[in-house]
């Protein structure tokens, strides 16, 4: 299933390490990035300077921490599931990067003596967690004058517009239907399933101690052509569809899931319009 990624977690559900097994490389390359200047959007907006430290809770393949660690002295990725973190390794190394640091760890682990940060970002993966406790977790771990920032994005699909663009958009509805057949009407969340919305994450900082937060948007419409193999991989990247979730019906999975596409497809390529994306700077009361 590829969809916003809108904290739909049932009010049971607790952490699952199997929640995104299999899917860190396919995170990696289905996932459309975020703006190249988002970290230093951030930098500026949440007034922290060149000696700054960073942490990036749920940092999964390091897309964020990546555009962090050009803004300040160190940046510190946290994430429970080793895959996505040797991706954001393999990514730092690829692009030079020596001031980032990597944790396997859940966010209500902390603050493991990690230190004092001026600076904790969120970017699609505060819903995961026990919100409550790493929200005053994460406001104990900032230093005075330091700012927690909740990026609000959707990655894995473009917007819903529906005008005309050069090629045909990626047919969603038929792989949510596809994904379905297999894995049931419910999407699924590792071993368990996802259910009910969850929100009022705005309370939740203010319990925790943060005041009231300044939104920044950061508008993006450009068009992004996409190929059928990126389609594939958007869709193992989800936790609703993770490979090992379909077991031994993997490789039928994937090679309906490829037809579908490829008589979809013009080219063997689609078009999407990237989707806006906003944050929230929230500052100790």
């Amino acid at each position: 299933m590829i969809a916003p990624h809108n904290e739909r977690v049932p009010q049971t559900w607790s952490w699952d390490e199997t929640l995104y097994a299999g899917s860190a490389a396919h995170y990696v390359k289905g996932r459309m990035p975020y703006p190249s200047d988002l970290g230093a959007r951030i930098a500026q907006a949440a007034r922290v300077g060149a000696q700054a430290r960073a942490l990036d809770v749920g940092c999964g393949p390091g897309s964020l921490t990546l555009l962090l660690a050009g803004c300040m002295d160190e940046v510190v990725g946290l994430d429970a599931d080793a895959e996505m973190l040797e991706q954001a390794r393999l990514a730092a190394r690829r692009h030079g990067v020596t001031n980032a640091r990597w944790v396997n760890m859940r966010g209500e682990e902390l603050p493991a003596e990690l230190g004092a940060f001026d600076l904790v970002t969120f970017a699609q993966s505060f819903h995961w967690m026990e919100r409550r406790r790493v929200a005053a977790l994460v406001h104990g771990m900032l230093r005075p004058g330091g700012a927690l920032v909740h990026v609000h994005a959707t990655t894995g699909s473009g917007d819903s517009s529906s005008d005309p663009l050069s090629r045909p958009r990626p047919p969603y509805e038929r792989i949510r239907a596809l994904v379905g057949s297999y894995l049931g009407p419910v999407p699924r969340a590792g071993r368990s399933r996802l259910a009910t919305p969850r929100s009022g994450e705005s309370a939740i900082y203010q319990q925790a101690g943060f005041g009231d937060p300044v939104r920044v948007e950061v508008p993006r419409a450009e068009l992004v052509e996409r190929s059928v193999q990126e389609i594939v991989d958007a869709t193992f990247s989800l936790s609703s569809s993770a490979p090992h979730l379909f077991g031994d019906r993997l490789e039928q999975f994937e090679a309906e899931l490829r037809a579908l596409l490829e008589r979809a497809a013009d080219g063997g390529l689609f078009c999407e319009r990237l989707r806006d994306i906003a944050f929230d700077v929230w500052r100790a009361r």
